[in-house]
């Protein structure tokens, strides 16, 4: 199974483990996409910084 996210919020102001969990991730800018694949890992980071991205299943 495979995760489009696209980051929706602003890292700004952001406590410092959010902003280096979506760099982790591999976002850089607001409105970016990327298609990750699940695994443990990936699914905790998303579940960190959920309130920052919009997640969809592809």
């Amino acid at each position: 199974m495979k995760l489009k996210l696209k980051l929706v919020r602003s890292i700004i102001g952001k406590p410092e483990d959010q902003k280096a969990t979506v760099r982790a991730l591999g976002l850089k800018k607001l409105n970016q996409e990327i298609v990750k694949d699940v695994n443990p890992q990936v699914a905790g980071m998303v579940a960190k910084v959920k309130h920052l991205l919009n997640i969809e299943e592809v």
